[in-house]
């Protein structure tokens, strides 16, 4: 079973706030607290995050994606798939420079937010793609994809498995039924080109709740998909270029 960034056991004593913290994020901190700032500040008002959110923005949201940047590899590609504010894409960029990131996101207001944040915070290797996931299949593929709250996992497989390169992952952030999603969803992966899944925490000993992870990693035979027809319906309105320097 995995776990976070120097996960204790179930039955040590809780670390204070400041101790997680610092491990989850590191040297991240502080960037993490000016993205927290940002969300606060420009996500709730521009109604990117409800506004109940502000209050656990830590806990529920930045923590929650945090302590998953441990199962992607050193140097590896991301997708974060329906972004939003950036969950967990932009957490993840933040704690690992090494990877390279897109944030895909298909509301434009939403995209808009994203470049803003990607520029403020000095994300290199971030770049912001306007487009729903279904429209990039045959485009590009990559090591890793991310979801988080996006769509149950019978949707969100279809959507998301296809830009998954072969031999690469699918981490679907989810949270009690994570389970039942994935034994709903099971009977349709292999078809999609899956060759194993499960369930993993990451966090606990950290975390009041540690958060749920499907997991499920693609065939390293996979067939690549063809890329469909475009009737004019693809959307890419924030160039996939763009990235910092």
């Amino acid at each position: 079973m995995a776990t976070g960034p120097a996960a204790m056991g179930r039955d040590q004593v809780p670390v204070s706030r400041e101790t997680r913290d610092a491990l989850v994020f590191g040297d991240a901190l502080p960037g993490i607290q000016a993205y927290a700032q940002l969300l606060r500040t420009e996500g709730i008002p521009r109604g990117i995050l409800g506004p109940r959110e502000a209050d656990r923005l830590w806990d529920r949201h930045l923590l929650n994606c945090a302590v998953v940047a441990p199962a992607l590899a050193t140097g590896a590609s991301v997708a974060d798939v329906g972004s939003g504010a950036g969950l967990p894409g932009v957490v993840l960029a933040l704690i690992r420079p090494d990877l390279s990131v897109r944030l895909v996101e298909p509301l434009l207001r939403r995209a808009v937010f994203l470049e803003e944040a990607v520029e403020q915070l000095g994300l290199r290797g971030v770049e912001v793609v306007r487009s729903r996931a279904e429209d990039l299949h045959g485009r590009w593929t990559t090591d890793v994809v991310t979801a988080r709250a996006v769509a149950p996992l019978t949707r969100l497989a279809a959507w998301c498995l296809p830009l998954v390169r072969p031999g690469g992952t699918l981490l679907a952030l989810k949270g009690q039924r994570a389970q039942a999603e994935l034994t709903a969803a099971a009977a349709g992966l292999p078809a999609l080109g899956a060759a194993t899944w499960s369930v993993q925490m990451y966090g606990e000993g950290l975390l009041d709740v540690a958060t749920r992870v499907v997991r499920i990693d693609r065939s390293a035979g996979a067939s690549m998909p063809s890329r469909p027809a475009d009737p004019g319906g693809g959307r890419e309105a924030v160039p996939p270029s763009r990235r910092r320097r």
